[in-house]
Parts: C-alpha cells; sequence; structure tokens
C-alpha cells in the first residue's frame, strides 16, 4: 500500500469509507458501507464549479478553501471526535483529487492513518463495472418461470429462507417488473447504484451452489440488466410454476393489496397500457376499478393481457423454458409457497 494511498482490492482493510462527495454524487451511488460526509455540498460544489469554468481555477480554489475546510471541521467534530488513536478510515472523492485529499490530510493531521482511495470513485465504478462483465457467468442459475401470479417472487424469498442461494432482482431493482411493479414505499435505485447492488450481491454467493433467480426481461422497470447478467439467466435452466388462473387472481389480491386500498394509483398505472390494449378494454378496466370489481379486472388482465405477453417473451428468450420441469400447485398461500420452494430445492437440475 502506496503511504497515504490505497486500491479498490484493499477496502476491506480499513474502520470506515468516507465518501467527501456531494449529497446528490452519492445518492447517484457510492461504495456499499460508505457514510457521506460531503466536502461541498450540491449548492458549494455548484457555486465553486461555476467559478472554475467562468473565472479561473485559481478564483474557485480560493473560494473553495474555506468552504471545504469548515465542512471537514464540523463533520470532524460531529462525527469523528470520538474514534480512537488506531481508527482506520479510508477517504475519496470524484477521481481521488483535492476534496478527498484535503480530507484525508487533516485525519492524518490528527493522528488518524487515514488513507486515500487512488483513482476515487472512478476506480470503484471501473471496478464494478469490469466485474459485472464476468461475474454473472461464473454461477450455475436456477431460473423460476411462469405466468404473472404464480409467485415466483415469493418462493424465491421462501427459497432464501429454507437456506438456498437466491438472486433476488427485483427486490434490489425495488420494482417487481410489471406495469404495476413500482413498490408503494421505495423508489427505484439509480442505475449505476443497482449495479453496485447487483455487484455486492453476486460477491456474496459461492459459484460451487446453484443460484435460484426468476425469470426476468431486460428491463426492470427503468432498470437495465447488465449484458452478461441477463446472458447468465437465459441461458440457465427454468423451472416452471403451473398454477391455474382462479389461484393466481387470489395471490395477487393479496400481494397488491396497496392498488386496492388506493386505486386512483391502479387507474394510474392501467394508464400505461395505452397502445397494448384497445381503448374500449381499457375503459371496462376503468369502470371496473370505480365498480370495485378488482377480482374481474385481476383475471381479464392475465387473460387478455399478461398471460400472452408472457408466453410470448419466456418461449423467446429462455432457451430451456419448454423442456423445463413444471411445479403445480393451486396453493399460493404463504404455507403452499413453502411446499413450493420445498419441491423445487428437492429436484436436482443437470
Amino acid at each position: 500500500m502506496k503511504k497515504g494511498l490505497a486500491t479498490v482490492a484493499q477496502l476491506g482493510m480499513f474502520d470506515a469509507i468516507i465518501d467527501v462527495r456531494s449529497p446528490s454524487e452519492f445518492a447517484e451511488d457510492h461504495i456499499p458501507g460508505a457514510i457521506n460526509c460531503p466536502a461541498l455540498d450540491d449548492e458549494e460544489r455548484a457555486r465553486v464549479g461555476t467559478l472554475y469554468k467562468q473565472v479561473s481555477p485559481f478564483a474557485a480554489r480560493v473560494m473553495g478553501a474555506p468552504l471545504i475546510a469548515r465542512n471537514i471541521a464540523r463533520h470532524v467534530d460531529e462525527r469523528f471526535a470520538g474514534q480512537p488513536r488506531e481508527w482506520k478510515p479510508l477517504v475519496y472523492c470524484w477521481r481521488g483529487g483535492q476534496r478527498s485529499g484535503a480530507f484525508t490530510h487533516i485525519l492524518r493531521e490528527i493522528g488518524w492513518n487515514a488513507h486515500r482511495l487512488e483513482g476515487g470513485y472512478k476506480s470503484w465504478r471501473h471496478h464494478v463495472v469490469s466485474e459485472l462483465e464476468t461475474l454473472p457467468g461464473r454461477f450455475s442459475f436456477r431460473i423460476l418461470s411462469g405466468p404473472t401470479g404464480s409467485a415466483k417472487s415469493r418462493v424465491l424469498e421462501a427459497l432464501a429462507r429454507q437456506g438456498a442461494q437466491v438472486l433476488h432482482l427485483e427486490e434490489l431493482a425495488a420494482h417487481r417488473g410489471s406495469v404495476l411493479g413500482p413498490l408503494p414505499d421505495r423508489p427505484q435505485p439509480p442505475q449505476k447504484f443497482f449495479e453496485t447492488k447487483l455487484h455486492a450481491a453476486l460477491e456474496q454467493l459461492d459459484p460451487t451452489q446453484p443460484v435460484y433467480a426468476e425469470a426476468e426481461s431486460r428491463r426492470i422497470g427503468s432498470i437495465h440488466l447488465p449484458n452478461a447478467m441477463i446472458d447468465a439467466l437465459r441461458a440457465a435452466p427454468c423451472l416452471f410454476i403451473d398454477a391455474p388462473a382462479e389461484a393466481r387472481v387470489e395471490f395477487l389480491l393479496r400481494d397488491y393489496e396497496h392498488y386496492l386500498a388506493a386505486p386512483q394509483g391502479l387507474s394510474t398505472r392501467l394508464g400505461h397500457l395505452k397502445g397494448l390494449q384497445s381503448n374500449e378494454t381499457l375503459a371496462r378496466w376503468q369502470a371496473l376499478v370505480d365498480a370495485g370489481d378488482f377480482r374481474t379486472l385481476v383475471m381479464e388482465l392475465l387473460t387478455l393481457h399478461y398471460d400472452p405477453l408472457y408466453q410470448r417473451s419466456q418461449s423467446h428468450n429462455f432457451q430451456d423454458y419448454q423442456q423445463a420441469p413444471r411445479y403445480t400447485s393451486a396453493d399460493l398461500s404463504p404455507v403452499g409457497i413453502e411446499a413450493l420452494a420445498t419441491a423445487i430445492r428437492e429436484v436436482r437440475v443437470e
């Protein structure tokens, strides 16, 4: 390790990782576990950046230096004053330049063994992108397939509870992968942060053991899966959950109950099907929402929209789809879902 510098490969050697970029930079993506202690907040960074471009780098440094000094002093006082002499933090900014350099210098002058990440966030981002080009191909995936409402995500979660390895892409993306997919209490992460989370999830997996995942399209809401990830999923053997439409309707009424409690949100999401369904069909579905006849609505959504769409996409995208072992169940209650997971784990798939 160079004096005062560290590489991405050495992240695990530190007691804390301090991201000194602005809050908006941090929100877009950051090293997992990092804490945000901005050397400049968003408004300050914009002011200094404008001065840099319109006047000179020197003028920008004259403005920025006292701002950075005051912010570092505040962070040390409020967040780090209680750390012991042996504390060993790692600091990074965008490129590993002036912001992290100033922060690291002050921490070292205090007496802590602080280091600066060489290349800053850009080196971390390069590492994630590079790893995601090969990492998905190291695992033996097993793909849960089946039409909408087959409880695939819940079976995936049951598999995890039972000790199986799981890659829950919809959980990472905070989206259920359909027009009704947005979660009521959690926005989707930015694309870069999703990729960081995906990288972290893959790093936790054992390549000698199978990994269960759900059949996904290239997009999950606003998130795009990396090419190597989608290729690994589509080359893997499928496990087909075969549940009758009535059972799937019952499951969806439970699993999407937040839409039933706030029907206006359901109406808004149905509007996104304009162009995919006729105006007459959409008007009928809106009338069902207004009447509170959600059971009829969900059945029609399955038979007229989701099932035909799923059949086309899965048979086209997953090479093993037609030969997949079938797991038949008319019970998608919590007990039935646990039983499905148990049955899936008991069958060896080559």
